[in-house]
């Protein structure tokens, strides 16, 4: 239903606007902004902008960190089941490099044996 009631809203805005051309355009427009800047319609800003600052913020930073914590208590849950199986680990192809970290630049260098 509301749907319904907000086609036939945005149909009506549309023909009506088409008929009235850019001069209502612009006396609509200018009422809007005025209505905008009243300073009732800027209390009730603040007042949503300070309630979404004290309120909703925390809020979904709690939501975040408990979802968080949750993924990192599955994942260390999940890590703990890992074992060795010997018959399908590979072995790694990488020697150790008694220099360190590689700082050759791309094709340089010592290569692997």
């Amino acid at each position: 239903m509301s749907k319904i009631s907000f086609l036939l809203g945005a149909a009506a805005g549309y023909v009506l606007g088409a008929r009235a051309g850019r001069q209502r355009y612009e006396q609509i427009r200018s009422g809007a902004g005025q209505l905008w800047q009243s300073q009732p319609v800027q209390n009730q800003v603040a007042s949503a902008k300070r309630a979404a600052k004290t309120k909703a913020a925390p809020a979904a930073l709690g939501a975040v960190s408990t979802a968080a914590s949750a993924a990192g208590d599955k994942m260390r849950e999940g890590a703990s089941t890992i074992t060795s199986d010997p018959q399908r680990d590979v072995a790694s192809a990488v020697t150790a490099d008694s220099q360190g970290p590689s700082t050759y630049p791309l094709g340089e260098g010592p290569t692997p044996a």
